[in-house]
């Protein structure tokens, strides 16, 4: 765990603290970026608050799997500057997740974001209640990108001048431009999909392996091993427990876009179902269902709903035995993961410190 003062790291593995020391990183950074924009005055300004609120909370799983592909391929202590890198390294992992999630909440149509306002209706709000000339959900439209891509660009520099030698980061960059390029196919592949009304749960699975699954647990871990001088077994290991898990882990988030808790997620209940999403557990409803409620729930899938609409969707799914069964793919898939795991050639502190991380990845109501 690297230390917040001082002194040398142990395998121990604090997640509390590594969250703090992440958010720290992240609110270091963005005071250098402000700084350097600070000349072109309140805009620029406006942009890097919406930014630190973008990057604020989480579960930091992305940095965390960053810092453990590290650890389960270089174990050995280091030195408090090497920590300090390495932190840096593993933090820009949240700044892809947070121009992802602003970016996709925009082409979402998204109205909140952990329970406040999502960053396009933030600047629209602000562009309303100037008066200012022109289309206020068009200069909203467009705050949101460009934030989206300031994120991503600081997330490139962040891990190219996260203080490790260069020799070290190389093959780190070239999995992380590898990552983004899928990230950013996985996202279209879903508005192809989403635009198309239609999405068979081979589809389904594979616009969640891009879109999610592969950045949110496979490419961190490859990111941080590179970064440790990972060998191609090693990666080989790496994406035998990842991609499993990365897949479980994007299937929970799916269950939770449509019975989770609104109080929990801090969106509304059913919100995936209202944004007309053709995930797994939808295109397993549809394939399953009998034919009129497999009509009405493709049918009001993108709908404006009310809370009992939601319900007798959710009624649907549950009926058509998608959620029982994506319940198992879950297991299995996990179960999948932690198998490799086992077989991994990878330090065996590592090895406790994953298997911790692929609980909370799979087993979370947020």
């Amino acid at each position: 765990m690297p230390p917040s003062t001082s002194g040398s790291t142990s395998d121990f593995f604090d997640p509390a603290r590594f969250r703090e020391d992440v958010q720290a990183v992240l609110d270091d950074f963005l005071d250098e970026q402000a700084e350097r924009l600070a000349p072109l005055g309140p805009d620029a300004a406006a942009l890097v608050t919406e930014a630190r609120i973008a990057v604020t909370g989480g579960k930091r799983l992305r940095a965390a799997f960053c810092h453990a592909g590290y650890t389960a391929v270089r174990p050995a202590a280091r030195d408090e500057a090497t920590d300090r890198a390495l932190l840096r390294a593993c933090a820009s992992l949240e700044l892809l997740h947070a121009s992802a999630l602003v970016h996709d909440d925009y082409m979402d149509a998204s109205d909140t974001r952990r329970g406040r306002a999502a960053s396009h209706r933030i600047f629209e709000a602000a562009h309303t209640e100037a008066g200012w000339d022109g289309n206020a959900q068009q200069y909203g439209a467009a705050a949101a990108i460009l934030l989206g891509d300031l994120l991503l660009t600081w997330a490139d520099e962040l891990l190219r001048r996260c203080g490790l030698p260069l020799a070290e980061v190389a093959p780190a960059l070239d999995m992380f431009d590898l990552c983004r390029s899928e990230v950013v196919a996985g996202q279209f592949l879903d508005v192809s999909v989403q635009a198309r009304g239609a999405a068979d749960v081979d589809t389904a699975m594979t616009v969640l392996r891009y879109k999610s699954a592969k950045y949110s647990v496979e490419r961190p871990l490859h990111i941080g091993a590179a970064l440790a001088g990972a060998s191609a077994e090693q990666i080989e290991a790496l994406t035998a427990f990842g991609l499993p898990l990365g897949e479980a882990f994007q299937l929970r988030d799916d269950q939770l876009g449509v019975f989770g808790d609104p109080e929990l997620t801090g969106k509304p209940a059913g919100d995936d179902l209202v944004e007309g999403k053709r995930t797994v557990l939808v295109a397993m409803a549809l394939a399953s269902a009998p034919s009129p409620e497999a009509t009405v729930l493709d049918e009001s899938l993108g709908t404006p709903l009310d809370v009992p609409m939601v319900d007798q969707l959710r009624r649907i799914i549950t009926d058509a035995g998608a959620d029982a069964r994506v319940e198992e793919l879950i297991d299995s898939l996990t179960t999948q993961s932690l198998a490799a795991l086992e077989a991994a050639p990878l330090d065996g502190a590592a090895k406790g410190t994953l298997r911790d991380l692929a609980a909370a990845a799979t087993r979370r109501t947020t």
